[in-house]
């Protein structure tokens, strides 16, 4: 079984089946809804960098966790002050942000999403420049029966087949895009590119196809915290439909995960809103050192230093320190020590985030 298993052939997209069926048709209907008003939503927030950065960082922590790399918020948020010493685990899932970041200006700047885009995101991702693998990729066992279930195609074909699922992401297709997104991830993971990194590359395509394709306007819905709640579905899904060529059940997971994500991430940014107006408010009614500016610093580092606010709000040291050291002495910023700077949480913030 394992010398057939080794010859897989990966089927160019689109397969040659039924895939809007009925039961497709239904979840696609409240998957657009929720996404539109999602779409929508956002705009209510003033500045786009805000949700951008820290709903960014929440995907990069709940995509790595999927692959076992585990870190705190708070970690990752430390690294933002002073990145000098850091674990291993939080550098990885910053290397993850970035990569996304880095993704994301790329498909705005090109309207495409392409085999150079992928190449840096996960070069990014892993901090080197292997590029495609030229070795056999990852096998997947029975873990009961060790009996080979999996594995990828040979390196020599992986550029044919990634050139084909490039061509497949930038055509216009007669499917639904939320359908070409679960296809196009389903693909890259068969066809399993890249020495590692595989899982979280594929999870920022998902994003990038949907900014690519106007579904979304900035990268803000991030499949990873259901995929993490549903592993098991995730992993029984992808095999079944190696398996039988049934694509249905992989299609109504990833849509109805596109609802359940839209909807969770509509609460956090309704609340993320409220919250921005009532610090809003506040510091306005109590500080003639108000600005659009600070308020944007507090929301875009939950984590936040003098330095950032010297730069953002081009003060002094000595005022940035002021302003900051006022707004903590109220209760509106938690004061902490990192080495010998201290730093300013915005606590109420970091709440939500945690919701």
């Amino acid at each position: 079984m394992a010398e057939t298993i080794a010859d897989t052939i990966i089927t160019p997209l689109p397969p040659n089946v039924e895939l809007e069926t009925t039961a497709v048709l239904r979840e696609l209907v409240k998957a657009h809804r929720h996404l539109a008003e999602l779409k929508g939503i956002a705009k209510s927030i003033p500045n786009e960098g805000i949700l951008i950065s820290t709903l960014g960082l929440q995907e990069a922590q709940s995509s790595s966790e999927i692959e076992n790399i585990i870190t705190t918020q708070d970690d990752l948020y430390k690294y933002r002050l002073h990145n000098e010493v850091v674990d291993p685990a939080t550098k990885e899932v910053t290397h993850y942000a970035k990569a996304l970041n880095a993704g994301f200006a790329q498909v705005k700047e090109n309207d495409l999403l392409t085999l150079n885009t992928v190449l840096n995101v996960q070069q990014i991702l892993e901090g080197n420049t292997a590029g495609f693998r030229k070795t056999p990729g990852t096998v997947l066992k029975n873990l009961i029966t060790d009996e080979i279930v999996y594995q990828p195609p040979s390196p020599e074909v992986i550029p044919q087949y990634m050139s084909a699922l490039e061509q497949f992401i930038n055509t216009s297709q007669e499917l639904d895009p939320l359908v070409c997104m679960a296809l196009l991830h389903h693909q890259f993971e068969s066809i399993h590119p890249f020495y590692d990194g595989n899982g979280r590359t594929g999870r920022i395509l998902n994003i990038l196809y949907l900014v690519k394709d106007g579904l979304l306007d900035m990268p803000i819905l991030y499949l990873s915290r259901y995929i993490n709640q549903t592993k098991d579905e995730y992993y029984t899904n992808l095999q079944l439909t190696r398996d039988t060529g049934d694509w249905q059940p992989w299609v109504l997971y990833i849509l109805r995960g596109v609802t359940v994500t839209a909807k969770h991430t509509m609460k956090l940014i309704e609340k993320i809103g409220a919250l921005l107006l009532k610090i809003k408010q506040d510091i306005r009614d109590k500080h003639k050192f108000y600005s659009q500016d600070l308020i944007n610093n507090l929301f875009h580092y939950p984590y936040t230093k003098v330095a950032f606010l010297e730069r953002d709000l081009q003060v002094s040291r000595a005022t940035a320190t002021r302003y900051l050291d006022a707004l903590a002495k109220e209760g509106l910023l938690n004061k902490k020590k990192l080495g010998r700077e201290s730093y300013y949480i915005n606590h109420q913030l970091i709440e939500l985030l945690n919701f």
